[in-house]
């Protein structure tokens, strides 16, 4: 058995093991050493025969040693055996559908064993889940709702998990010789807040000659993670990763890198009007060239730069590739000058262990400043959050005065008082007036009663942006991308009323919201409502976030003129308080 063989039944034994409602830390144990495993450089059959050397290995305890001897002497692991017959193997597919636990899925197995998708679907619409213990009706109808919404997102990934599973993947190719460049491309390149499958794009000496690349690809193909071989053909080779993710990784020549760049970053519908483009200039456009019609003499392909200026365009940034104006834009050279990550002069929505956050302000103000902005704030929760212990209206003037004194303390940033306060049902906030008024800047969030009709709940926000303390509104629509819809409202009649008080709307940063999308930034922007972009860091770690905020504003057209936390500290504090720069 080879590593990967070895990995991926260790983790279907964590799986399965999750299922039958053992213990966390053996479940953990399994997947640590399926983990380590897989990054091995050697094969474990090389140094089984040395206990030593096995146990040497971080992850890999006596435990799992005998394990791994099982393995490699049998040819199967009695425990995962064991498991599969008691629990069929369709069940892990279960465990990926939101509000389907360990529990839930044990549950319904022993009531009907039942053990697949499509069975459990029946059920739900049979009306026989909501007859088990911990079940009901509410819960059975989220099932069937959480069971379409798996479907549908079946295949995409968020962006922060794309963009790690690229980054391993250009990391395991740049360290074979004969690489020269590893360059991701597609959506990903795109910054779309999903991902399906990812390209690659791999050029140098290995790519051009026909042993070297099999070489290439032989290399590839031990890459930790790799489940399957798709396709493997003379320029490509498909495969699917551990957890379904689809990668072509694709081999070019350097004199075809810059055209194949355009080509595999697309979108298809920006390709479709350059192609239309070139045509009528009297060239043709593929992803090995930009050619003359008549005689195919290559006009340009080395890079994107040199491809759109030969269409007499300006070069068009990868986030704008969606066919929304961009290309008339190029022409006409009115692109905007887009949002970089340097313009960005401060993050001001973060928590602490005050509520749900896990870092004190000092830390957290410590690694912002690391990070060179100039500012920052601190946003608790309020109390309707209880459990995430959120402030009332005591614990928040006392927390004020904390954040005070560790901004007197604290030298290169200025440390804001915030809060994020919750719009309550009827559009009320959770804390009294008289303490926001005393807040350097309140971020209003909806964080309950998602299911309010479109009507409630555009009622519900508009008394919330006609609060004078309210500085901005946060994760406005309250998606978590891949597990839960944005709430109905009419988004025009709310960026009416926050472009009229001077509100802000957040862009929240966090890959697994990126609220406000792209197409909705893009509509606050043509109503004049300033952004801000924050991260909602939980934790120091989560302040690098920012960058996937930062690719959404530059999908959305955005230049630093557009978001309030480019300004500078004294702006920023009035912006808070409703004073916004003139245009």
């Amino acid at each position: 058995m080879d590593n990967k063989s070895i990995a991926g039944i260790l983790y279907e034994t964590a799986d399965l093991l999750e299922i039958d409602g053992q213990d966390s830390f053996r479940i953990r144990s399994y997947r640590n050493a399926a983990e380590a495993i897989e990054g091995l450089p050697q094969q474990i059959s090389e140094i089984i025969g040395e206990p030593k050397q096995v146990l040497a290995v971080p992850g890999i305890g006596k435990g799992m040693l005998i394990n791994l001897q099982e393995m490699m002497k049998e040819g199967r692991l009695s425990l995962h055996a064991d498991l599969l017959k008691k629990y069929h193997p369709s069940m892990l597919q279960l465990l990926r559908v939101q509000g389907l636990g360990p529990k839930t899925i044990a549950l319904i197995w022993s009531a009907y064993k039942v053990s697949d998708l499509e069975g459990v679907e029946n059920l739900a619409r049979e009306g026989k889940i909501r007859i088990l213990p911990r079940m009901g009706e509410k819960h059975e109808k989220k099932l069937l709702k959480a069971i379409e919404d798996y479907r549908r997102i079946a295949g995409r990934f968020l962006l922060d998990v794309a963009e790690r599973q690229a980054e391993k993947i250009v990391e395991h190719l740049k360290g074979y010789e004969g690489v020269e460049k590893v360059t991701p491309a597609g959506s990903l390149r795109r910054g779309r807040e999903t991902v399906g499958d990812l390209d690659i794009l791999v050029t140098g000496p290995a790519c051009c000659d026909d042993a070297e690349r099999q070489k290439l690809i032989e290399h590839i193909i031990k890459l930790p993670g790799l489940m399957e071989i798709i396709a493997r053909g003379e320029n490509k080779v498909s495969f699917r990763m551990r957890g379904g993710m689809q990668v072509d990784v694709r081999f070019l020549a350097p004199e075809s890198f810059g055209a194949a760049m355009q080509y595999f970053t697309g979108s298809k519908s920006h390709n479709v009007s350059l192609r239309q483009r070139a045509l009528k200039l009297g060239y043709t456009l593929s992803e090995y060239s930009l050619a003359r019609l008549d005689d195919q003499t290559v006009v340009a392909s080395k890079s994107e730069e040199d491809i759109y200026a030969a269409l007499s365009l300006d070069y068009v940034p990868p986030e704008l590739r969606e066919n929304t104006g961009e290309i008339e834009s190029a022409e006409k050279h009115l692109l905007p000058r887009l949002l970089v990550q340097p313009d960005l002069q401060g993050d001001v929505h973060m928590h602490t262990v005050e509520t749900d956050g896990r870092n004190t302000i000092q830390e957290m103000a410590n690694a912002a400043r690391d990070r060179g902005y100039k500012y920052m704030a601190i946003t608790d929760h309020s109390k309707n959050l209880a459990f995430a212990n959120g402030l009332d209206d005591k614990r928040a003037v006392e927390h004020i005065a904390r954040i005070g004194s560790a901004n007197q303390a604290t030298d290169g940033i200025r440390i804001f008082a915030g809060i994020e306060v919750d719009i309550l049902a009827d559009g009320s906030l959770d804390l009294s007036d008289s303490v926001l008024e005393q807040m350097d800047l309140v971020i209003a969030s909806v964080h309950s009663h998602f299911d309010q009709s479109a009507e409630e709940m555009t009622a519900r926000l508009l008394k919330a942006v006609e609060n004078p303390n309210v500085s901005l509104i946060g994760h406005p629509t309250g998606r978590l991308l891949l597990r839960r819809d944005a709430y109905a409202y009419d988004m025009d009649a709310v960026l009416q009323a926050a472009a009229r008080n001077k509100v802000a709307m957040e862009l929240n940063a966090y890959p697994d919201r990126l609220d406000l999308c792209d197409r909705h930034l893009r509509m606050a922007k043509q109503r004049g409502v300033k952004i801000v972009i924050n991260t909602d860091s939980h934790h120091t770690t989560h302040m690098e976030k920012i960058r996937f905020g930062v690719l959404q504003a530059r999908r959305a057209w955005l230049t630093p003129g557009d978001v309030l936390n480019t300004l500078p500290v004294e702006q920023f504090a009035r912006a808070m308080k409703h004073e916004w720069p003139r245009p």
